[in-house]
């Protein structure tokens, strides 16, 4: 199928997907939607950004569409689990952008944002609810979401909700749905843990898998600059006076790090707006921030691994990793912020000395080898390579020349004696034992048992 015309949409979806610049469905999208219509379970197998939020939503919209209903207080048609609350709050936007004219209503919850508006959108009734687990499982256990009207349930990232942990939440969830109902999985990858939950959870499923052409963007330049420790943050602000840095993400290890370096970038580099984004921001805070990010109000985004995932900010050019991740997988979602949608983008790390062995794991997962840019005011220099040294009486040390032998003292070997023998001089002339004669002496030389001296301190 080359055109979305052909795969059946109802006239406002048609309009929705026009109106967004789309007229060819991506792999997934050509692949997922037919199935999905006939109410199929499914299990999806893409990579990020090959459009498989709208490959689950976009029919999901057209069965809601064409049994419409009106939707019943605190009971969904249809849930969608997602494991972060940015990727939850992308699904949402997305639904939103699609139902523009259609009469279909739904509601993302999520921890860290007020109950009140959740409750009141709950009890309104929508037909999607997207939701965390944690969230979600809150809402249950107070009543507000009740899942026997369900009809179709979609876990998204499913690979990243067992990485954090939610294979229970999500068991938990599931086995409260009817028995006729939907399940659809989308992940980046088919692990041995996604495949049998996978078995667990759908029934005759529908398999799709797009390959992986690599594990990141093709349109992704990536580069490393080798610097001293010290000198580390002198080169990040050397790259962000760079006006070809237009819209960048700084990536780092720590939150404390996150909001030192944010103030440090705009005091060293003139005209250059940045913030900061990490997990002890509370949610109003982190959407205000990616709002600001995305308007143009600031340039430069700091931020830790927590924004890796599930942002979507148009025309990102450069990724700059100040901190190597300690997990190679989370440099992919770090540079998959830039190149998205067939752009080009530029990731480039920073790496000391000591995180050789950190850029190693990237080049594994990746696979390819990282480029080594010199042309920067702070190269570090060159390791040199560790030289074996010999030791000796080590195998394989090379026999020296007979007339090189030094010459050696007549000396007789060192003889250790047994445990527990009688020493040959006792009871010879001059012999000296180590005991004294005197028992007072002997009495004020022993000593005392440790742990009975410690039971008496105690008593």
């Amino acid at each position: 199928m080359t055109e979305f015309t052909e795969l059946n949409l109802v006239g406002p979806l048609l309009r929705a997907i026009e109106k967004q610049g789309f007229s060819e469905p991506t792999q997934i999208q050509s692949r997922a939607i037919p199935a999905l219509m006939d109410g199929a379970d499914l299990m999806g197998v893409a990579e990020t950004g090959g459009g498989k939020t709208a490959a689950f939503v976009l029919p999901l919209l057209q069965r809601l569409q064409h049994e419409r209903r009106k939707p019943k207080p605190n009971k969904p048609t249809a849930v969608i689990l997602a494991p972060t609350r940015e990727l939850a709050m992308q699904i949402g936007l997305c639904i939103r952008v699609f139902t523009r004219g259609m009469k279909l209503f739904h509601t993302v919850v999520y921890g860290g944002a007020p109950y009140g508006p959740q409750l009141q959108q709950l009890s309104r009734g929508v037909d999607i609810l997207v939701a965390t687990p944690g969230r979600l499982l809150d809402h249950m256990k107070r009543g507000t979401v009740q899942l026997d009207n369900v009809e179709t349930i979609i876990l998204d990232e499913a690979d990243r909700m067992l990485d954090m942990g939610f294979i229970e939440d999500v068991t938990f969830i599931t086995d409260k749905l009817p028995e006729e109902h939907q399940t659809v999985m989308f992940s980046a990858t088919m692990s041995p843990a996604i495949r049998k939950l996978s078995e667990k959870l759908l029934t005759n499923p529908e398999f799709v898998e797009i390959a992986r052409k690599t594990a990141v963007a093709e349109g992704v330049d990536h580069s490393v600059l080798m610097v001293r420790g010290h000198d580390k943050k002198d080169l990040l602000m050397h790259l962000l006076a760079d006006p070809a840095k237009e819209r960048v993400i700084v990536f780092v290890r720590t939150k404390a790090t996150a909001d030192t370096l944010a103030t440090e970038i705009e005091t060293a580099v003139e005209g250059i707006k940045t913030a900061a984004i990490h997990g002890d921001l509370n949610q109003r805070a982190r959407e205000r921030t990616l709002r600001s990010f995305k308007n143009g109000r600031f340039s430069v985004l700091v931020a830790t691994d927590v924004a890796a995932r599930g942002i979507d900010v148009n025309a990102i050019t450069h990724v700059i990793n100040y901190d190597l991740p300690m997990e190679a997988e989370n440099y992919i979602h770090r540079v998959g912020r830039t190149g998205r949608a067939g752009a080009t983008g530029i990731a480039i790390s920073i790496c000391e000395p000591r995180e050789r062995n950190l850029l190693r794991n990237i080049e594994q997962i990746i696979k390819q080898k990282v480029r080594i840019d010199e042309d920067h005011p702070f190269p570090a220099p060159a390791s040199k390579p560790e030289q074996k040294k010999h030791r000796p009486g080590r195998k394989g040390r090379p026999a020296r020349a007979q007339d090189d032998k030094k010459p050696t003292a007549d000396v007789k070997p060192f003889r250790k004696r047994p445990k527990n023998t009688v020493s040959k001089n006792k009871g010879k002339p001059g012999f000296k034992s180590r005991k004294s004669a005197n028992p007072a002496a002997n009495a004020q030389n022993k000593r005392p048992d440790a742990r009975k001296q410690k039971f008496k301190r105690a008593s």
